[in-house]
């Protein structure tokens, strides 16, 4: 009978990304992957290890996993991701009804280390991080019309406040053949909107090929003749090129939206995270990018409570991201990790502190983003069809300008039956929250 595998994924894209590689895996080896409350016989708890809300959300799902093996619901307990690979032994130590620790090196073999744990061993397992698969077959956990794309793994920015880099290790490059044929084998399955990412997307196949292989990667990915959209996540401002810029601007499949996270625009603190670039600098990309962009959306995120950000030093944040007027902003406030340098520094800021600049900020966000939107009453938008929403009888659909999972929607009306993946006209009529309300031509 075949062991039945729940799967729990948290955190980034790139994490859902390993999840859907181990599913696949154990899927060949025939196990059979269920709903993690469905009869599991062990439950994967793919965790992410990032910032402490993520570090509380991974461990309150170990515990509740937990508390099902006690009940006898399940029969095994598997813990893999980034807090897997960062705490390695404190796990166990601290959980010891856990049954397996895995590392990240560790997913390619991850049927065995089920199969180990279904048997009764405790297993810890730390291969090098370079061996996580980069290719391989996935079971998509998207909806059908689109996917995520790994072009590489790891980083090598050594950002003060990331632990990335010593977690998932330094830049690994996918080669260009690679992705095609796995972008190839996506667009062939009904997939028609590819979302690249990374932890810095812009400096793809500096490791492999000794320069910046992102626009060339990008024009390739367009010649698929079925492919809808290429859409980017994860740019690093100083690495946004003039070539790539054309590229965005000249190819009608890229989406005309960029992921720019800046994490934070008053010199002296840019300095102090490690960032490349000044305020000056950041305004002359943000202006380059519109200029030749014509209607880009930009979204961005900032870092608050950095250590030695005082009162003017998030007064002068706040003003830039006031004048900018972003199209999409996510706000974070400063957690410090063990083993970044950050951690450490001088004049930490009092968290209170941290989080009410975090909503200070986002509330001025709020107001642009709801003018933003007014804004694009009466235009007409080409949005992807994404589900239909029983209770306000709407389509939920998303434009160019809209990111899966992270940003907002099109909510609209349509008198006839319309297909999940398909690209319809939407004319925008008005606005709730985050969302446009439309209705189709």
């Amino acid at each position: 009978m075949a062991h039945k595998i729940g799967f729990i994924s948290l955190g980034c894209p790139k994490n859902q990304v390993n999840a859907e590689r181990m599913m696949a895996a154990l899927a060949v080896e025939g196990m059979e992957i269920v709903d993690p409350l469905d009869g599991a016989d062990a439950l994967i708890i793919n965790t992410c290890g990032f910032i402490d809300d993520a570090k509380k959300e991974a461990i309150e799902n170990i515990l509740e996993a937990v508390d099902l093996k006690n009940e006898g619901a399940v029969r095994a307990v598997l813990v893999t991701g980034c807090l897997a690979e960062r705490y390695r032994e404190d796990i166990l130590r601290e959980i010891p009804e856990v049954d397996a620790v895995l590392g990240l090196g560790a997913n390619g073999d991850i049927a065995r280390y089920v199969r180990e744990a279904l048997e009764g061993e405790q297993v810890l397992a730390f291969p090098p991080v370079g061996c996580l698969p980069l290719e391989g077959e996935r079971l998509l956990t998207t909806p059908a019309h689109w996917a995520y794309l790994q072009i590489s793994e790891g980083c090598s920015n050594r950002c003060a406040y990331c632990k990335i880099p010593d977690i998932r290790g330094p830049l690994r490059s996918r080669t260009a053949e690679d992705i095609l044929t796995e972008a190839r084998s996506l667009v062939a399955a009904g997939v028609r909107e590819l979302v690249l990412i990374a932890q810095d997307t812009t400096r793809y196949g500096l490791d492999l090929y000794g320069e910046l292989r992102l626009p060339a990667l990008l024009r390739q990915l367009a010649e698929m003749e079925d492919l809808r959209r290429l859409r980017l996540l994860y740019c690093y401002p100083e690495a946004v090129t003039d070539a790539l810029i054309d590229t965005i601007a000249n190819e009608p499949k890229i989406c005309k939206y960029i992921d720019l996270p800046l994490q934070h625009a008053e010199d002296r603190v840019l300095q102090a995270m490690g960032r490349r670039g000044t305020q000056a600098e950041l305004r002359a990309l943000l202006a380059k990018l519109r200029e030749r962009v014509p209607g880009i959306a930009i979204r961005t995120t900032f870092l608050v409570g950095f250590p030695g950000e005082d009162d003017e030093a998030f007064t002068a944040l706040a003003a830039f991201a006031e004048e900018q007027r972003f199209d999409r902003m996510g706000v974070f406030a400063f957690s410090p990790q063990e083993g970044t340098p950050a951690y450490d520094m001088c004049d930490q800021v009092d968290p209170a502190t941290a989080a009410r600049r975090a909503d200070i900020l986002m509330e001025q966000q709020n107001v642009i983003a709801q003018s933003l939107h007014r804004a694009k009453i009466g235009q007409i938008l080409e949005v992807i069809v994404e589900d239909y929403d029983d209770y306000t009888d709407t389509y939920v659909g998303r434009s160019e300008y809209d990111a899966p999972e992270i940003d907002g929607a099109v909510r609209f009306t349509s008198p006839k039956l319309l297909e999940d993946g398909t690209f319809v006209k939407v004319r925008v009529f008005g606005e709730r929250e985050y969302d446009l309300l439309g209705v189709l031509c």
